[in-house]
């Protein structure tokens, strides 16, 4: 029996204040007994506001809160993972951009680290913008980590639209499903909860949901209501709303392998082609 922390936040500009906000819940989710702590995605700033964002934002080797992190996952004997950090890039072409890059830790120090693949460009009905690209670099290969307590395999936010993705994950033989998000409130309202039992029950795993939640400095306003999910699609546990705290829950790994036993649809997946007849 593995419990499981996600800690649910509100992000702001202030990558110092941000911080010691996820500090202080991932300290609070130890004390409950969580030993696999999971934060939202941009647990360490969120702003839409390019120069202001990348005035202060260093390369990863000028990036103190990665120390933090991985020295408060020693402290504690925890595996945690930092939904994702913003972390500046190289500049490409005079292009500044960034990694939207999940990090894995462990008593013994970083596990693992997975740059979001799928990035979030759309323009809504409602006049809203989004265009991830524009700032950040997507990543090009999935991560699953394997450790003592489970195999996990990560994911962030838009990702989760994508379960081929999850697929995969499952089959290389991830058990956990971390999937961190700032997920608007009108998508979140919608889909949110949708996407996330559909990729727990189409792999069979668990699934870790880790929200930001509420009115945030930039303008934004992100939905909250983190989950924890069951392999067999139930919801363990809910945050009922957009405010931060955390929330927790026994995960039983024996279930994963009953739902795939139960459902083998990893095994009996196959390759698809589509043959196009013209009327």
């Amino acid at each position: 029996m593995l419990r499981a922390a996600a800690i649910q936040m509100r992000s702001g500009v202030s990558r110092s204040g941000n911080v010691a906000a996820a500090e202080r819940l991932i300290r609070e989710a130890a004390g409950a007994g969580a030993t696999l702590i999971v934060t939202p995605e941009m647990t360490n700033v969120l702003d839409r506001d390019k120069e202001r964002l990348f005035g202060d934002l260093p390369q990863e080797d000028g990036l103190s809160e990665i120390a933090t992190f991985a020295e408060l996952s020693k402290e504690l004997g925890i595996y945690l993972v930092i939904g994702s950090l913003a972390v500046a890039l190289p500049d490409e072409d005079g292009q500044r951009k960034m990694a939207n890059r999940c990090m894995m830790f462990g008593p013994t120090g970083e596990i693992a680290r997975y740059d979001k693949i799928h990035l979030f460009d759309v323009d809504l009905p409602t006049g809203e913008s989004w265009r991830e690209s524009r700032m950040m670099k997507r990543g090009e290969e999935a991560v699953l980590a394997r450790t003592d307590a489970a195999s996990v395999g990560l994911s962030i936010c838009y990702d989760v639209r994508f379960p081929h993705l999850y697929r995969a994950l499952a089959k290389a033989g991830a058990e956990i499903l971390t999937i961190p998000a700032a997920f608007t409130v009108p998508t979140g309202e919608a889909h949110w909860e949708v996407l996330l039992r559909a990729r727990a029950i189409e792999t069979g795993s668990f699934v870790i949901a880790a929200a930001q939640g509420g009115a945030h400095e930039d303008g934004r306003k992100t939905y909250g209501h983190s989950m924890i999910i069951d392999p067999w699609g139930r919801i363990l546990t809910e945050k009922s709303d957009d405010e931060p705290g955390i929330i927790t829950a026994d995960l039983d790994l024996d279930l994963v392998r009953d739902a795939r036993t139960r459902i083998p649809s990893l095994a009996l997946d196959r390759d698809t082609n589509v043959r196009t007849l013209e009327a």
